[in-house]
């Protein structure tokens, strides 16, 4: 009996044991591994890829994991295009795809899925998925590619799309729904796969609503002559170009505090200097806010100095929007002036002056706020009639036609620039872009040089660069 005691007392002990620490024992998962950092991988499709004398309008994708789809209507691409995009459902690790136009006999087409395919868990994209089936009894299988290039910058926009047109018509951009469509990659490159040989015309668009027609507000290219694809084709650049420039919309304000903080019923208007600098390089303006009905220049005096003394052999001109209105002088450097202001100076087609009198005071900057600029090229095509851009994020800020290797300004704005070439036809001094209805006039292009500069105040800046 007492050892049976002994017994049954050890078995209690264990059992509360094991429900003493079972209450406040956490379970923690096995720490460490690899993140899964792979797209989803598909295991089979019905019908299967790559299908010959296809008839059915569903298919039916199958993943090694859980999936989702993203943006399915701005990633896919259908080729040739459908004029109703297929409808897309998910779920678990399957993807269905309803076709909802009628297929075409003996066509070979293309799913391009982009960026829609994602895994569940940690969005891991699945990349260069195409779906290919054809109609008739074999794929076709012809290529064509190239690149498109912004003309007025040299620069690349991955945004564009490039369309193939079987008319060769200049309305079928404005009517007609294209029969290829591709994207551009990082680099600006396009690749149209899966071709049937073909005369087609090639065009390059900005259309994020995927219209698929021109606007001459937006970024359009244009082959100069149709593509013949075949066995082997070659490729082709084309330079983009906005026909017609946005116009740009700023608030706009009157020249001093005092004006700023009168009543609305005043001319506004907005003056040059920076900071009550005026740059050496540059023409001090008014830009008005409303185009003017009458400027009386008798009504402004122009003096320099605390001693106000008048200053002499200076004109002004009015530009043809009669919005801008400019002083046109020689600077002198570090210099201080004035322009006076009566309130009848300037009318505004509302009738509106100045409320009161206004003075507007700058100081010219010094020579050596600037730095010597010296720039040799090599191998520079003067037969192109080139144009020297300088350019600071995107904008050119100052151009110069080039007639010989050499460069030099005296006097130069300090700062990092982007340079280019521009391949000035017409030698007007600026860039043109294209014509397309009718004339068929490509865009002039510019050649962005690879190398900045950086130009240093009170500095003799010497440069040597090979195009």
């Amino acid at each position: 009996m007492k050892r049976l005691f002994i017994y049954f007392l050890i078995i209690f002990s264990i059992l509360k044991i094991q429900f003493l620490t079972s209450g406040c024992a956490n379970i923690i998962p096995p720490e460490g591994g690899f993140r899964d950092t792979l797209g989803p991988a598909l295991l089979k499709a019905n019908p299967h890829d790559s299908t010959l004398n296809f008839q059915s309008n569903k298919i039916t994708l199958t993943f090694d994991e859980f999936v989702q789809l993203d943006n399915f209507m701005q990633n896919v691409l259908v080729s040739p295009i459908p004029r109703s995009t297929p409808n897309a459902t998910y779920k678990l690790n399957t993807v269905s795809i309803r076709l909802r136009d009628t297929l075409e006999p003996n066509t070979t087409y293309s799913i391009d899925f982009g960026n829609a395919i994602k895994d569940i868990n940690e969005g891991n994209i699945m990349k260069g998925f195409r779906y290919v089936f054809s109609t008739g009894s074999s794929i076709d299988s012809l290529r064509f590619g190239g690149n498109v290039i912004l003309a007025e910058s040299g620069r690349v926009d991955s945004t564009l799309i490039v369309i193939l047109h079987k008319s060769g018509e200049d309305s079928a951009i404005l009517k007609e729904r294209p029969r290829y469509m591709t994207r551009l990659d990082g680099k600006g490159d396009f690749l149209f796969t899966n071709l049937p040989a073909g005369i087609f015309y090639v065009y390059a668009m900005k259309d994020d609503s995927r219209t698929y027609r021109y606007d001459a507000k937006k970024l359009f290219a244009f082959a100069d002559s149709p593509v013949v694809v075949q066995a082997t084709t070659a490729q082709k650049t084309l330079y983009a170009y906005t026909a017609v420039k946005a116009i740009e919309t700023t608030s706009s304000s009157s020249g001093t505090t005092s004006q700023r903080n009168a009543a609305d019923k005043r001319l506004k208007f907005q003056t040059t200097p920076t900071n009550s600098k005026q740059d050496l390089l540059k023409k001090f303006s008014f830009t008005f806010e409303r185009p003017l009905r009458q400027f009386d220049s008798s009504k402004v005096r122009f003096a320099s100095d605390t001693t106000f003394s008048a200053v002499r052999n200076y004109t002004w001109s009015l530009d043809s929007t009669k919005k801008k209105l400019t002083l046109n002088y020689a600077w002198t450097e570090n210099t201080l002036y004035h322009l006076i202001l009566e309130k009848e100076f300037a009318t505004d087609t509302l009738g509106q002056q100045l409320l009161r009198p206004d003075t507007i005071t700058f100081v010219t900057m010094k020579n050596s706020d600037y730095g010597k600029l010296a720039i040799r090229f090599r191998n520079l095509d003067i037969a192109k009639n080139p144009v020297l851009q300088f350019a600071q994020n995107d904008v050119v800020l100052s151009s110069f036609p080039l007639n010989a290797i050499d460069f030099s300004q005296e006097l130069f704005p300090p700062g990092e620039y982007d340079l280019r070439i521009l391949n000035d036809a017409n030698k007007n001094g600026i860039w043109d872009p294209g014509e397309f209805f009718g004339r068929r006039k490509q865009p002039e292009t510019v050649t962005p040089v690879q190398r900045k500069i950086n130009v240093k105040a009170n500095w003799e800046n010497e440069f040597e660069i090979a195009l």
